[in-house]
């Protein structure tokens, strides 16, 4: 454990699962370190698709990257890290001909969701509930943002869409 797993609003892992995420997508696996070598930041992403039956469904995903976990320790914050980061992950799903990066976000976090509009995401969809919890105590769950960037390839921006943050869909509606 070090600083930036400590921020309560990244979520922790077993090392079975970072594992699985650097052997399996290395390109989308990011560390960065201090003069020191202590991590400062990592980001990992995955790039995927839904398995064909979903096809024929509203709620299909072709290839595409996603953003499964970023975080950068708050002494680094407002760095220019995070921003870093996303970037590198874009490029390797770019150069894997994926249609759009997305991440899942809560939506009671301001400074994520506005880090990442100001890199050129926008919400796709509300996932209603996504989160277990909601830290504010209005109501059991927290939902998310599904927000998304478009790639090179997305050319007639197809998979993105305007308003999503009143396109309700519910956690079962995803592909897990």
């Amino acid at each position: 454990m070090n600083l930036t797993n400590l921020d309560p609003l990244t979520e922790n892992y077993n090392i079975d699962f970072y594992m699985h995420y650097l052997t399996k997508w290395p390109s989308l696996f990011t560390v960065a370190e201090d003069q020191r070598g202590n991590i400062t930041g990592y980001m990992m992403g995955k790039v995927e698709e839904d398995p064909p039956w979903r096809k024929f469904t509203e709620h299909y995903l072709p290839w595409h990257g996603h953003v499964t976990a970023l975080t950068v320790a708050p002494q680094y914050r407002r760095s220019g890290l995070a921003q870093s980061l996303t970037k590198a992950l874009e490029r390797g799903c770019e150069e894997q001909n994926a249609w759009f990066v997305d991440l899942f976000v809560r939506e009671g976090n301001k400074t994520a969701v506005g880090l990442y509009q100001g890199l050129g995401y926008t919400v796709f969809r509300r996932v209603v509930d996504y989160y277990n919890d909601d830290p504010t105590g209005r109501k059991a769950g927290e939902d998310a943002f599904d927000m998304r960037k478009p790639l090179t390839r997305d050319k007639k921006l197809k998979h993105i869409r305007k308003d999503g943050e009143n396109f309700r869909v519910e956690p079962e509606d995803l592909y897990h």
